[in-house]
């Protein structure tokens, strides 16, 4: 017989170490499984990315954050969720991804993985939103020239480089690529840029506009792309301009279809923000919870660390509730 854990936790990000750490204190077997490294959507942020949150409020487990700047980096958070891991020794499983959730009776999960098979009376989904991009849908945007994700500016400097995107990831992206010597025009949908916007970054950004050392057309779309050139829609008609390289930083959205094929429902707009009690963070499915941002849906700005650490109390207070019972 193998062994039926308490709780499976889907996801070995900030949240999933949370309910980890919860699941560990009120002597739960659990067990976090994780597709990619420990905390992989940080990992795969920008090198040089500063929070918007402070230390403290990235803290998880009452473990203090020791930060010398007040807004911590993606190297500073890397560290500390390195030594949270050390400091809790988690029951937990890196590279190893989850193909299925399903429930099969009261109290019992099989939970089928890319090296193995679990059991569990409960699971938690804490999966972020980071892996999967929205996209363009235009011509041309599967050429090897177009990227998704960005890591740093340096393999495209003195390029010419179209940013596409009104968000921080987005303002990020072109203000360290002009900086490394690229030519950088930046296309936008709506007027402006986000009021999400880092404070420290809307200054820079709109004066490297005005000055002309970035170009930027705003109430714009790309229509194509080709291998030399990005085709633009704007408000003064269309235009063509030279090209190498296009970062099309239009954010991303949860896994959808796995959370369907677990037995999720969501709401019936384009939202498809998932069914759960804001209580106790329980789906629709008897046992099932989700964790941190990927309860957003579609709103992936509505869940940060920061708001969502205390989902993992509130789950594991639910389960041992139902076990008091």
């Amino acid at each position: 017989m193998k062994e039926q854990y308490d709780l499976i936790i889907v996801g070995a990000g900030p949240i999933g170490l949370a309910c980890a750490i919860e699941a560990k204190r009120n002597n739960l077997s659990y067990l976090i499984i994780e597709k990619g490294a420990l905390t992989n959507s940080l990992y795969n942020y920008p090198l040089y990315m500063t929070f918007f949150s402070t230390a403290e409020r990235l803290e998880i487990g009452e473990i203090p954050f020791n930060c010398i700047a007040p807004k911590p980096g993606r190297q500073e958070a890397l560290e500390y969720y390195r030594n949270i891991h050390k400091y809790f020794k988690f029951n937990l499983n890196l590279y190893e991804e989850v193909e299925s959730i399903n429930k099969v009776e009261i109290n019992h999960f099989d939970i089928k993985t890319s090296k193995s098979n679990y059991s569990a009376k409960n699971v938690v989904i804490a999966t972020g939103f980071y892996d999967i991009p929205n996209l363009m849908n235009i011509e041309g945007e599967n050429l090897p020239k177009v990227h998704h994700y960005y890591k740093e500016a340096h393999p495209y400097s003195f390029q010419n480089v179209v940013v596409v995107g009104a968000n921080n990831s987005s303002v990020d992206a072109a203000l360290e690529c002009y900086r490394k010597g690229a030519n950088v025009t930046m296309v936008i949908r709506g007027e402006g840029f986000t009021h999400r916007l880092k404070y420290w970054v809307r200054p820079d950004i709109e004066n490297r506009i005005a000055e002309g050392s970035i170009k930027a057309f705003f109430n714009s779309n790309i229509t194509s792309i080709d291998e030399n050139q990005v085709h633009i829609q704007t408000p003064e008609g269309d235009i063509s301009i030279e090209n190498d390289t296009v970062l099309a930083l239009t954010g991303y959205h949860p896994n959808f279809k796995f959370l369907e094929n677990c037995g999720i429902t969501f709401s019936n707009d384009e939202l498809k923000t998932p069914t759960y009690n804001p209580e106790t963070m329980e789906t629709n499915v008897d046992g099932l919870y989700l964790a941190g941002v990927v309860c957003g849906g579609m709103l992936t700005n509505i869940w940060f660390i920061e708001n969502s650490r205390v989902h993992a109390q509130q789950i594991v207070e639910a389960i041992l509730a139902k076990n008091n019972k």
